[in-house]
């Protein structure tokens, strides 16, 4: 049942804490094994940033993702770099207003507005990586919904939880629209 998961930005779009989140969600709550790697530039905001996740029922023998079966990409440069390593069958999740890129053959391509979804339906742009990980779950299923909201609460700031939930719940929402 091996899952690799990429998700892909820039810094300061939460990208190593949504991979947090997921692997939390995956090992916590939903009870499989999951080992989360991460990388970004050396820039604080704007450079080059990844976090990979592995989800899996049984021991993982190797950390890394190798070619992932999700791919999210959250800023053009991840997408030019990175969109040609998915699985044949694999899903892609891109921020349509922030990554421009053309249906690809034999992979389940989803154009969601993260960073547009944040800004007006939560009023909070730094939440579009919890937006994205609700279209994630809803149009994977790669964790339960319950184990994603439950480790949201884990891990994100004190007073901060009722946005991200929302958040949260806006990118399930809309993926739902898209999966019916």
């Amino acid at each position: 049942m091996r899952k690799e998961i990429r998700l892909s930005g820039f810094g300061g779009q939460g990208i190593i804490l949504a991979g947090v989140i997921l692997g939390r969600a995956a090992s916590l709550y939903d009870k499989k094994e999951a080992v989360q790697t991460q990388s970004y530039g050396p820039e604080a905001r704007g450079g080059a940033s990844k976090s990979e996740v592995v989800i899996d029922d049984k021991l993982i023998d190797f950390p890394k993702v190798i070619k992932p079966d999700i791919l999210v990409c959250m800023s053009q440069p991840a997408f030019d770099k990175y969109v040609n390593d998915i699985k044949e069958n694999g899903f892609l999740l891109i921020d349509e207003d922030l990554v421009s890129g053309e249906d690809i053959p034999n992979v389940k391509f989803y154009k969601i507005p993260f960073t547009r979804i944040a800004n007006e339906e939560v009023g909070l742009g730094i939440v579009a990586n919890i937006v994205m990980l609700g279209a994630l779950t809803r149009i994977t299923g790669i964790v339960s919904k319950e184990s994603m909201e439950k480790a949201i609460l884990d891990s994100v700031p004190k007073g901060t939880e009722e946005k991200n939930l929302l958040a949260f719940n806006k990118g399930y929402e809309f993926a739902g629209k898209l999966i019916e």
